[in-house]
């Protein structure tokens, strides 16, 4: 694929490399030796085939492993060994799951797995169970265990703690292939966080664009961790699944440039996707009485953070003003009756600049609650 005038290599998910591994290690299981290469078939049909990177034989196992390749996108995974030990069991019983070393356990309700199951989704899963049938039948009873190599030290830059799953990553892939950059990737985690929050019956969530409005607003508020949903830029993408998946309450928090594009009706404000517009910030100045000296700094201003510094100088309350166009936009998204909603507006330094009433989307624009000290 291309962007910016770059050519970018598709990579491989975790649980393409599982089931991969998993069909070498039931060929060495079955027949005493490993393929030279194994090939797997994806959602789509395609089968890339792989090489091992490890192959072990024991006593009633065998081991398969093949490092991961997310081609160049920045993924954490990237160059992880994945593993899967297969075992036989009794007659009859069928294929089942187990979380090795470095692969977490799901601990909270919500996902798309029961509780005290491993974290290996439900496609991965699919995939496993057909590459197995390839070679075994469908008439197959082994125990098959994967496992990531430092899986658990990876899983701390990834959400699964807030996710309720512990000890290790996720085993994850809808389709197989990882695309660099693609916000697939996030959405899901959106919606796999707002899936859990619904489950433990939490009535008030946050989507924060970053990590300094997020903790900005889990202080403001007094949420819990699962509370939080970490929506990056993707502000629509979190309004449009809370539209179907409702909660009684939710609150988008961010920083002054990145609410500044949702007041002015982006719901993607990813930087790649605009820059905010000083020119609309300064007619909010006029309508709020700037002078055309302000103005003319205000559209000059190199930042929007930089705008509304001169437009607190002059008395302006830039951040409520923004505060309750962003909550216009955000509402239009959202579209409920039954749910609040509510806009915090932060400096880069997590201090409070603006913030909305929270007021039912379908309802008029809310007024702020006060100033803002």
């Amino acid at each position: 694929m291309e962007t910016d005038g770059k050519n970018l290599r598709r990579g491989w998910t975790t649980g393409t490399c599982a089931a991969a591994a998993t069909k070498a290690a039931c060929q060495a299981l079955l027949t005493g030796s490993f393929p030279d290469l194994v090939d797997v078939e994806l959602p789509n049909g395609s089968r890339p085939a792989f090489v091992l990177a490890t192959e072990e034989k024991g006593d009633g196992f065998a081991r398969a492993g093949i490092v991961k390749d997310a081609g160049d996108d920045p993924d954490v995974t990237h160059g992880a060994l994945i593993e899967s030990t297969l075992r036989r069991t009794e007659t009859g019983s069928g294929i089942s799951f187990k979380a090795g070393k470095g692969v977490g356990i799901v601990t909270r309700p919500g996902l798309p797995l029961s509780v005290g199951e491993p974290a290996i989704n439900p496609v991965p899963r699919q995939m496993i169970l057909a590459a197995i049938h390839e070679v075994a039948g469908t008439e197959s009873d082994f125990e098959v265990e994967i496992s990531v190599r430092d899986g658990e030290t990876l899983a701390e830059k990834t959400l699964n703690g807030r996710l309720g799953i512990v000890g290790g990553l996720s085993i994850l892939g809808t389709t197989g292939i990882v695309i660099p950059f693609s916000c697939s990737a996030w959405i899901h985690s959106i919606w796999r966080g707002i899936d859990v929050a619904r489950a433990e019956g939490l009535p008030h969530l946050l989507g924060a664009t970053g990590n300094a409005s997020e903790k900005a607003g889990q202080a403001f508020y007094g949420l819990p961790e699962t509370a939080l949903i970490d929506m990056g830029d993707f502000i629509g993408g979190m309004l449009k699944y809370l539209k179907t998946h409702p909660v009684p309450r939710v609150t988008v928090a961010g920083g002054v440039a990145k609410m500044t594009k949702l007041a002015q009706g982006m719901l993607d404000v990813h930087s790649k996707r605009g820059l905010a517009d000083l020119e609309a910030l300064a007619k909010l100045a006029e309508e709020a009485g700037a002078t055309s000296e302000l103005l003319t700094a205000i559209r000059n201003a190199n930042m929007v953070a930089h705008a509304f510094q001169l437009a607190e100088a002059a008395g302006i309350d830039f951040g409520n003003i923004v505060a309750q166009k962003a909550w216009v936009t955000a509402a239009a998204a959202l579209g409920r009756d039954d749910i609040a909603l509510d806009i915090l507006v932060f400096d880069r330094d997590g201090n409070l600049k603006g913030r909305t009433a929270p007021t039912p989307s379908n309802r008029a624009a809310p007024i702020s609650e006060g100033p803002i000290g």
